[in-house]
């Protein structure tokens, strides 16, 4: 039996979504399990939701009014939308249909559940649920980045048989998985709000001509976990990352840059309203000289490439240094400590993150890793093979509890 009292959902206010879709009935279960974690969950229904599940059925399983017509007479809220947008704690739409995901992208206010999401400050969470071929659709795909791009948390679908007969991504989550994303979206430390945290990922690529180019395997999945991290701690954050195949996090916003001045430039411009800056991208240290204007055709022989010096982004951050936190990475492949503390002391870093880059497991496209963290008062602590993810966390324990208090 669940117990109330342990769940960080304790007293919250839950303004959950129904939207139309045959999903709608696992948002009975939902309610439930809420309610027996504590919460107040208030349903707002769509004209679409009342064909699948009834309001009478949310009615008695709230023990709360259900908002199903925006122009019904009021009950329990004066301008209930203003009023649910006040008192949510946060926002769930689950299902969150195709034609709901459009809606919300474009920022309409067509009944009560649009025009809550647009007056509310609460997160808002939706867990798409649909065909796949519908959830896989280029539009829903860019509709969620939109989402995504405003602070929207996605609820990722699940995969399986669909009611359609299909089977593939479209699921909605099982409603404990969903009540679970809340619970841990309120245990989650909230210590960066008020902060901006200056975040850079992947690596670069300096062109060769207009086919080939210079660069390392970094895939900026660390750089990215740091990022979701800081945003879902209450930090802004501005999260500079090079050419990555990575969806930009809940919050976050983000710059897309492709060779290391570019990169240069887009943190230089950052830097002086920054809290805390953590350099995660593996920046090319070297660049071609000459750029062909026409892509390089295959001779006999050897082919010799001149290449001159990029900027040293992480030095002229620590020569630039005032009350920010400066982190850095180091990737190595050998000596890692020895180098990792040279960096440390050259670049004026807070503590700087090494580890072998060598490792299978702890390399640029694992989604573990396996650290040394070196601080500048000569602590060396290390961290155990975990998730770059939780990683993220560790490092940002260690940024929280640098930066000045007040």
């Amino acid at each position: 039996m669940e117990t109330a009292g342990a769940s960080s959902l304790l007293g919250k206010h839950v303004v959950l979504g129904v939207t139309g879709g045959i999903a709608a009935y696992k948002a009975v279960e939902v309610v439930s399990r809420l309610r027996k974690k504590g919460a107040h969950v208030h349903v707002i229904m769509t004209r679409g939701a009342q064909n699948f599940v009834t309001e009478l059925t949310f009615r008695e399983m709230s023990d709360e009014p259900v908002i199903t017509d925006m122009w019904a007479k009021v009950t329990h809220y004066h301008v209930e939308h203003i009023a649910l947008a006040k008192l949510a704690d946060v926002v769930l739409v689950a299902p969150a249909t195709a034609n709901f995901l459009a809606k919300a992208a474009c920022g309409m206010a067509d009944d009560m559940l649009m025009t809550t999401l647009l007056a509310t400050k609460a997160p808002i969470f939706v867990a798409p649920a649909m065909n796949t071929a519908m959830y896989e659709n280029a539009m829903t795909q860019e509709n969620l980045e939109r989402l995504r791009a405003h602070g929207f948390h996605v609820v990722e679908p699940a995969s399986g048989q669909l009611a359609c007969g299909t089977s593939g991504a479209g699921r909605l989550p099982e409603p404990i998985e969903l009540v679970a994303v809340l619970e841990q979206f309120f245990e989650s430390k909230r210590d960066l709000v008020g902060r901006k945290v200056l975040v850079t990922a992947g690596g670069t690529h300096e062109p060769l001509d207009p086919v080939r180019y210079l660069g390392n395997r970094s895939t900026g999945k660390m750089g990215f976990a740091v990022a979701e991290a800081a945003a879902q701690r209450g930090a802004d954050v501005v999260l500079v990352a090079g050419p990555v195949g990575l969806e930009t996090p809940a919050g976050v916003r983000r710059v897309d840059v492709l060779t290391a001045q570019e990169m240069h430039d887009a943190v230089l411009a950052e830097y002086a309203t920054a809290d805390a800056v953590i350099k995660a991208a593996a920046v090319a240290d070297y660049r071609p000289k000459e750029r062909a204007g026409q892509k390089i055709k295959k001779k006999d022989g050897s082919l010799l490439l001149e290449l001159v010096r990029n900027p040293d982004i992480l030095k002229e951050l620590g020569e630039k240094k005032q009350q920010q936190v400066l982190v850095g990475f180091a990737a190595e492949t050998e000596r890692v400590i020895e180098y990792a503390a040279g960096k440390l002391e050259k670049k004026n870093l807070d503590f700087i993150v090494a580890n072998d880059v060598s490792r299978k497991d702890a390399g640029f496209s694992a989604d573990t890793n396996c650290v040394t963290i070196l601080g500048r008062d000569g602590t060396h602590t290390e961290h155990p093979l975990m998730s770059k993810r939780a990683l993220a966390d560790i490092i940002l324990d260690r940024v929280a509890g640098a930066l000045p208090k007040g």
